[in-house]
């Protein structure tokens, strides 16, 4: 099937919440916009892969910055194959698999990041669900990703055959920083403003109201810190870096390996990686991002609760905005995420020489809802995280509450 970036643009590079629409929605496309400039996934040419990721465990654990601890600080939600626990060994993690809870069914590798919480005008939390990805027929009928429970929709974008090396078995990598309560290029931290390579939309009507426009590139509804106003979903997009050393599985840091291209962190355009490796990091590697979306309609009646407005500054336009992550952190550029590599044998290689789009590119096994829905493994860490929380999980340093207002967290959950 070929797929012009037209369809991209209009339809494939976000996945939204579904307020009980039947029908798939489609967004115009920006008047000026002349499809016949861009190439077209034809076999030959860019590959974009968009597939969903069932959840696999909700769990605090972290295999690659706290490897062993059970509990680790704050809590992750974890989508890809039952090899994930809390030690990850440099090695082919697809051998050590039996299933996986994505849709293409050689993809054993683990994405994780944290979770949002709600935190209620009296200091308790709840949890925020997840909402599957949009339904989007344009990518070979794909129902799974609009039909998972929990979990994300994972991106794998090569620019043409032969342009990218794919990730080697063991390898894994990291992104974000989950100390982050600040932009890192404003306050000097990053030489890079990552803006476009994390970042929250707000979706400003049901229906995926404002979802116009490419992952991080709409200063409208995007924005590097949760959103400051009543939003009818909230989508998180999380970037990966596109170049590596060629040698190391792993660093450190789990972040030295890989790097930005010379011409800095390339945005999400489902057609290219990298213009210019450094020569520290020369390999250009596929370029791999992760989306979230975070069902937060039900809550948006709460928001507005007099408690939130801000009674010091009484030029606030907003009142405070009540979402965490299970960082801690109320202000969202503590957003990160992991990754490790695990697809089998060279499916990768295949696929992203394979200049296709969607879920289903030929060659590539895939697997429906059903056995992806029956991966698992066991969480290791116990916590408590349905219902009313009285803290976070693992209770990370918090926000002060302010305000008196009534809440409901009084249990542990269920």
């Amino acid at each position: 099937m070929i797929l012009t970036m037209k369809l991209v643009r209009a339809v494939a590079l976000g996945a939204s919440l579904t307020h009980g629409a039947t029908t798939p929605q489609r967004r115009q496309l920006p008047p000026d916009f002349d499809p016949s400039t861009l190439p077209t996934y034809n076999g030959t040419g860019p590959t974009m892969l968009r597939f969903g990721c069932n959840q696999l465990s909700v769990d605090r654990i972290d295999p690659l910055v706290n490897p062993g601890a059970v509990p680790s600080p704050h809590q992750h939600q974890i989508v890809g194959g039952d090899a994930f626990t809390a030690s990850m060994p440099l090695s082919d993690i697809a051998a050590r698999s039996t299933c996986t809870t994505c849709s293409y069914s050689d993809d054993f590798s683990n994405y994780w990041t944290a979770n949002l919480y709600f935190r209620a005008h009296n200091g308790s939390y709840k949890r925020v669900p997840q909402a599957p990805g949009r339904f989007q027929p344009f990518f070979g009928n794909d129902t799974f990703a609009s039909s998972t429970s929990g979990g994300m929709l994972v991106y794998y974008v090569s620019p043409g055959q032969n342009q990218v090396t794919s990730f080697p078995p063991g390898f894994r990598m990291f992104v974000g920083d989950a100390l982050l309560r600040a932009d890192p290029f404003a306050t000097g931290a990053s030489a890079y403003n990552l803006s476009t390579q994390t970042c929250f939309r707000c979706y400003n009507a049901p229906d995926f109201g404002g979802d116009m426009f490419r992952p991080c590139l709409d200063p409208s509804v995007d924005t590097m810190h949760l959103p400051q106003r009543p939003c009818y979903g909230i989508r998180s997009n999380i970037l990966f870096p596109t170049c590596w050393d060629g040698v190391s599985l792993d660093s450190a840091d789990h972040k030295s390996h890989v790097a930005y291209p010379v011409e800095g962190p390339h945005i999400f355009d489902g057609i290219g990686t990298a213009e210019v490796c450094p020569a520290s990091h020369p390999v250009k590697i596929p370029q791999v991002m992760v989306e979230i979306n975070w069902d937060t309609t039900a809550f948006n009646e709460l928001w507005w609760g007099p408690d939130w407005h801000d009674k010091v500054n009484a030029t606030s336009p907003h009142p405070r905005q009540p979402f965490v992550l299970s960082t801690g952190d109320e202000t969202g550029y503590s957003q990160h995420a992991d990754y490790v590599f695990g697809w089998k044998g060279d499916s990768l290689h295949v696929a992203m020489e394979a200049g296709c789009a969607g879920a289903n590119c030929p060659g590539m096994a895939t697997q429906t809802m059903q056995p992806a829905d029956a991966c698992e493994v066991s969480e290791l860490a116990g916590d408590s995280y349905g219902g009313w929380l009285p803290t976070l999980p693992g209770n990370p340093p918090q926000p002060t509450p302010t305000g008196k207002g009534k809440g409901k967290g009084k249990g542990k959950g269920n």
